[in-house]
């Protein structure tokens, strides 16, 4: 459904980008951030069913300034290499290249983001330093330790009761931080429940967010 392109960044960095449009005229725009994953067939098939519901989705490649087209496997190499690849990335970075998504799909009216694991990290960011209207972070680990950016657009949280990577006491800290995010504990849910083709999906956990963040969406971009 989507197709495959290039984006340049302010610093004039060329990433590599997955973009899906809708049929007709689009309610707004979504870019889609990635798992520590890459851009790999999970996220390409969340960009085409974002354009499904009406928007244009878009995701880009944020592991292209250290290794371009990685794409990993969902085992245990490709977890530790992708939080090696995480571990490279600078956040100022990581934002000029969501923003070149942002302007990508500008024309599209109102722009969110959405964010999975290290990409529920990068929306919290997005809202604070973006041009955004709307934010979804998923499970994103490196919030606890961020809580204090201020974000400028609507936020929803979405984490796993079982976790073992994200405790509740610091997701407990961040809901206390900011009251007035919407913030929802999926129990019996771990990290990356909303991946399908992942061991740790968790359909009911993943059905009811998603339910979550598109009326989220409908309210905020369109």
């Amino acid at each position: 459904m989507g197709t495959a392109l290039k984006l340049k960044a302010t610093d004039n960095h060329e990433l590599a980008a997955y973009k899906a449009e809708p049929d007709g005229i689009a309610r707004g725009g979504i870019v889609i951030i990635q798992e520590i994953f890459g851009v790999n067939d999970d996220i390409r098939e969340t960009v085409d069913n974002f354009a499904k519901q009406g928007y244009v989705a878009i995701a880009p490649a944020l592991f292209d300034r250290h290794e371009r087209d990685a794409v990993l496997k969902f085992n245990e190499d490709g977890m530790a290499k992708g939080r090696s690849l995480k571990g490279a990335l600078n956040w100022e970075d990581v934002i000029k290249d969501v923003d070149a998504a942002i302007i990508e799909i500008g024309d599209a009216g109102k722009v969110g983001v959405v964010g999975f694991c290290m990409g529920g990290s990068v929306a919290w960011f997005a809202a604070a330093r973006s041009a955004v209207s709307a934010a979804v972070c998923y499970y994103g680990g490196d919030i606890l330790s961020n809580s204090n950016e201020t974000p400028k657009c609507p936020v929803m949280f979405h984490w796993g009761a079982e976790d073992a990577g994200i405790p509740l006491d610091g997701v407990n800290k961040v809901e206390a931080d900011h009251p007035y995010i919407p913030s929802f504990v999926y129990e019996g849910a771990g990290h990356g429940f909303s991946c399908s083709r992942r061991g740790s999906y968790h359909k009911e956990a993943a059905g009811q967010a998603m339910e979550r963040t598109l009326e989220f969406l409908s309210t905020n971009i369109g």
